[in-house]
């Protein structure tokens, strides 16, 4: 499915968007991020709580090209430049990381 109509069907807020050809195909939900260096595949979307710069560097090392941030986080700018270096896309949404999974699932096995 591709990432924007993704955002759109769970009413995620859009802080940097990436290329429109962004297909996702599975996710990966971790807040910890040595975690997700060792564990997310290419093309994963990464659902998370950290918004920080250190997010955009472990999506990049493991090809993520989406980041979701749950609780309504703040992103800090010199995280959304990070991001739009990497051409990572950046999501924010209210709901939890449990919520958001759940959502994604559901939408990648339809």
């Amino acid at each position: 499915m591709n990432i924007k109509d993704m955002a759109r069907t769970c009413q995620w807020e859009t802080l940097l968007e990436g290329a429109d050809a962004n297909a996702i195909t599975s996710a990966y939900t971790s807040d910890l991020l040595s975690d997700v260096m060792a564990n997310a595949h290419d093309a994963d979307l990464l659902i998370t709580i950290q918004a920080h710069n250190n997010t955009v560097a472990v999506a990049s090392l493991a090809g993520i090209k989406a980041i979701v941030v749950c609780n309504d986080r703040t992103v800090p700018d010199d995280t959304l430049a990070s991001a739009q270096k990497e051409q990572i896309a950046v999501y924010r949404t209210q709901t939890n990381q449990f919520e958001t999974s759940c959502a994604v699932g559901k939408l990648l096995q339809s």
